[in-house]
């Protein structure tokens, strides 16, 4: 459905120490998204940095919590509120250890995997019934998921995960423009 208002959010952690990191490809995402022309500056609002890309007659939120992690849930309960949006017209761009380096994989609804950020958004919606895309950052070695995803990307994986993160953004204006099964049947599939 063509028109109106849609928000992608990207999870990761505010601060330069995290710039980069695997838990971040979200940001990376959404960042990248709003290095089009057009699209507007960063402003803090809702407890996170938001910029509006317009399309054509799609306004698309770009959304990066400033809540940490693990409470992203109430930077996008407070946008959905305020712009009266219903789960729908909302994507959430995260980093998945489940997923090979640099697959990606778009979702109508799921469980949140251990994902902590999608927790806290699942506590805060009271639902599992929104849009992810989940890009792959590679399985960590046994009990080490916290440093692993607070890790950058080494030398040797940052050309994939930069494709992946282009791509990712790709599926974002389809996904905003088409809908979710257009999105994963484009890019599910993979390269």
């Amino acid at each position: 459905m063509p028109g109106g208002l849609k928000v992608i959010v990207g999870l990761g952690n505010p601060g330069r120490q995290y710039h980069g990191t695997r838990h971040n490809v979200g940001y990376a995402v959404v960042d990248l998204l709003a290095e089009s022309p057009h699209a507007g500056r960063f402003q803090e609002r809702f407890q996170a940095q938001i910029a509006a890309l317009v399309e054509e007659d799609l306004k698309i939120l770009l959304v990066k919590p400033e809540t940490y992690m693990n409470l992203s849930g109430r930077s996008v309960r407070q946008v959905l509120d305020f712009y009266q949006l219903p789960v729908e017209d909302l994507l959430v761009v995260c980093d998945d250890i489940n997923l090979p380096l640099g697959k990606l994989r778009a979702r109508t609804r799921g469980t949140h995997g251990g994902h902590n950020g999608l927790r806290d958004i699942h506590s805060h919606l009271g639902t599992i019934e929104y849009a992810r895309l989940r890009l792959g950052v590679g399985a960590p070695p046994e009990e080490e998921a916290v440093d692993y995803v607070l890790g950058r990307f080494r030398s040797s994986e940052r050309n994939v995960i930069d494709e992946a993160i282009r791509t990712a953004a790709q599926a974002v204006i389809v996904w905003a423009n088409r809908g979710i099964d257009a999105c994963m049947n484009e890019f599910n599939a993979g390269p």
